[in-house]
This record gives structure tokens, C-alpha cells and sequence, in this order.
């Protein structure tokens, strides 16, 4: 047994999906017995009394619902295996479709790289359509055909989220049927995430699952394959490994699903910092015009504790008041400070009251005018700040 080999009958839990990791039904959808242990293998006479048939079954997970086999992939996953030239009619596609996503994303003399390039025949016509192309490939023989082109190739698998890939970063890439055969697409797909430029795009092309179905092509199920996407399923492994999907439809006669995608953006949060920066401020200067012991707050609910903790209200006010009785009588988490009836208003020397209930603000400042003393002075918390009555 080889080192691969061995490496993976332990790479996976044959019961849970490779994608989301969640169960995959218990019962399969098909069994198949006696099938061709892989595609590239093909017996010669004296193998033959070695060539055993294996069992495929097609299984789905419970979860994201894609469709996947339970079993190992073949030992020869890493490596991308076109078994035929590129014939003139996919060579005037992939010349106009490799044409339009340069085009469409602007990415003439940008670096893009190709994951699984194979012996370079995409990776050429990619060049020729003006992009700076580098390609990444397992194969040393292939690696060494590709060079001897003047490709830029160098030997690797990517194969872990913190994988390094030479010369990037790049700024976009693409993988074209490969990412069907990999063990492990989640950290493949979130290692060329990681060598990728901010808003860097891609295209990723699978054999497209949804036309099997249609077609009930039964003898398209294979060892090979670890993976069968349709439309859905691929958008949804895309998306949850940190891509957006731009777009996903079918192209050369429907066989192929051909997703565009777009490394997403981590969310931008400086603006909530800006914005209690800002809160903050304002609360200092409301509550620098009066004692401790002469102001309140209206409202015990999540966003006032919040507030209360970030902004460093506690003995800067004398209670919080809310109408719910089972909040009265305790404390304000993290910050400690006594939670009391509106009653409190009246028997106390409260001056003001910051209302912080939110949608509740307006009924309750109304509240404190009527049934208080109405020379309290109030103050809102609103979404964009402190709002003084």
C-alpha cells in the first residue's frame, strides 16, 4: 500500500459529509456492485486475476444535501488527468470564455493562477488571452512538461487552509473539473482563499449533477468522483468556504456547472466603533450636568446593559428603572447597579433620565411626563445617538 494510500484510509469518517461535516443519511441513495475500481485504471492481460470490482455507494448528506460518495478517493486524487487533447471546438470555447472573464472582472496581465493545471493545456490558452498565468499542479512529470512550454509551473496540492502558493498573491484563479475529486474541497477552497488579493475573482467548473438527474445517466457515477453537485449544492459549498457566487450556470452542452465567484470581504465594523466614540461622548456631556445621584436610566433590557458597560456608567447613575417586577430588586449584569420601579422617580431627587428602551423610548418618555414630575429632563438613545428632549 502506498503512503497516500495509507494516508487516505484515515483521512475521513465515511458516515459524515466532507463539506459541512454533518450525517449523511444511513441508508444510500444507489448501490452499485462490481464497478471499475478507477477510470485511469485499465488491466493489462497479466493484471487481470488481480482486478477486483468495488462496491460505489452514492450517498447525501442530511445537511447540505450534496450528493457524495462514501468511500476514499483514488490514490490519484492530487493529480489533474485529461485523458484527451483539447479538441478545436473546446479550444475556441475555453479561448472565449477565458476572453470574457478577463474581460468582465479586469483582470489583462493579472496574476491567475490554475489550481490542478494538468500538463498545461488550459493554463496556455489562458495565457494567450493575455492574463500573467501560473499554474500549481502534483504531478512532477506534468510540473516538468509545463515548464518545458514556458509555463509557470510549480509542484504542490493545496491541501490546507494556511497552504502557501508561490508568487501570489493572486488576483483571481480557476479550477476547471478538479474540485469533484478532492477529499477535503473545504480546505482546498479556503487555501487559495488565503494566497487570493482582496475581491479577487474565480471560476470553478464541475461536472454538472443536475443534468445526470435529468437524464438519468446512471453510468456517470465513478470512483473518481467523490462529488456530485447540481446547481444548489454547488453554490452552497462555494458560499460556506468564503466565496460569493457572482454567478452558476451550465455550459458545453449542459455537461459542465460553471460558477463565477469572488472572495468575500470580511465585514467592516470601524463604523460601530465611530459610533460609540460618539455615544460616548454625548453621555459624558449629558451626564457632566449633573450629580451621580440625580440621574437615572429608563430600561433593563440587553441593548441598555450594553450600553451601560461600554460606555462606564456604573456610579454615574443612581439606578435603572424598568416596569417589569421580576427585574426589580436586582442588578444591572457587569456593571452592578440597582433596577428599581418607576415609583423611584417620585421618592427620589432625580433630576434626569436617559430612556433607553428602544422601540418603547417614545411611550415611555411620554409616560415620565405625564405621571412624573415633568420638569425631568430626558434623553433618548437613539440610533444615531443621544437625543435630548
Amino acid at each position: 500500500m502506498t503512503v497516500n494510500e495509507i494516508y487516505d484510509n484515515r483521512a475521513h469518517d465515511l458516515s459524515l459529509c466532507r463539506v459541512c461535516g454533518r450525517s449523511l443519511y444511513k441508508e444510500p441513495l444507489l448501490v452499485y456492485k462490481n464497478m471499475p475500481r478507477s477510470a485511469q485504471f485499465l488491466p493489462t492481460g497479466k493484471e487481470l486475476d488481480d482486478d477486483k470490482g468495488v462496491t460505489l455507494r452514492i450517498c447525501q448528506c442530511s445537511g447540505c444535501g450534496l450528493v457524495q460518495l462514501s468511500a476514499n478517493p483514488v490514490h490519484y486524487y492530487r493529480q489533474v488527468i485529461r485523458a484527451a487533447a483539447v479538441s478545436l471546438e473546446m479550444r475556441q470555447f475555453r479561448l472565449k470564455q477565458f476572453a470574457d472573464f478577463l474581460t468582465d472582472h479586469g483582470l489583462a496581465g493579472k496574476k491567475i493562477i490554475e489550481i490542478g493545471c494538468g500538463h498545461g493545456e488550459y493554463l496556455e490558452l489562458m495565457r494567450d488571452c493575455g492574463a500573467d498565468a501560473f499554474g500549481v499542479e502534483f504531478s512532477s512529470q506534468a510540473v516538468t512538461d509545463c515548464q518545458k512550454k514556458n509555463l509557470k509551473v510549480s509542484k504542490g496540492f493545496v491541501d490546507q487552509e494556511d497552504y502557501h502558493l508561490e508568487n501570489g498573491p493572486f488576483s483571481a484563479f480557476f479550477m476547471l473539473n478538479f474540485l469533484e475529486h478532492l477529499p477535503d474541497p473545504g480546505a482546498t477552497l479556503c487555501g487559495i482563499s488565503r494566497n487570493l488579493q482582496d475581491n479577487a475573482a474565480g471560476l470553478i467548473e464541475v461536472p454538472n449533477f443536475d443534468m445526470m438527474l435529468d437524464k438519468k445517466l446512471f453510468s456517470e457515477f465513478v470512483t473518481d468522483h467523490l462529488f456530485y453537485f447540481t446547481r444548489a449544492s454547488l453554490i452552497t459549498t462555494l458560499s460556506m468556504c468564503g466565496f460569493d457566487v457572482l454567478d452558476c450556470h451550465t455550459v458545453w452542452y449542459d455537461y459542465i456547472l460553471s460558477a463565477q465567484v469572488r472572495k468575500r470581504k470580511k465585514t467592516n465594523l470601524d463604523s460601530f466603533i465611530l459610533q460609540q466614540e460618539r455615544l460616548q461622548a454625548e453621555i459624558d456631556s449629558f451626564l457632566g450636568l449633573y450629580t451621580p445621584e440625580t440621574v437615572a436610566v429608563w430600561g433593563a433590557g440587553h441593548q441598555a446593559f450594553a450600553v451601560l458597560a461600554m460606555s462606564g456608567m456604573a456610579g454615574r447613575v443612581k439606578f435603572v428603572v424598568d416596569s417589569s417586577p421580576f427585574k426589580q430588586g436586582r442588578y444591572t449584569p457587569a456593571t452592578h447597579i440597582e433596577i428599581v420601579s418607576p415609583k423611584a422617580l417620585s421618592s427620589t431627587d432625580i433630576q434626569a433620565v436617559i430612556v433607553m428602551a428602544a422601540s418603547y423610548s417614545d411611550e415611555v418618555a411620554s409616560i415620565i411626563h405625564k405621571e412624573f414630575n415633568s420638569g425631568l429632563k430626558i434623553a433618548i438613545l437613539r440610533d444615531h445617538g443621544l437625543e435630548i428632549l
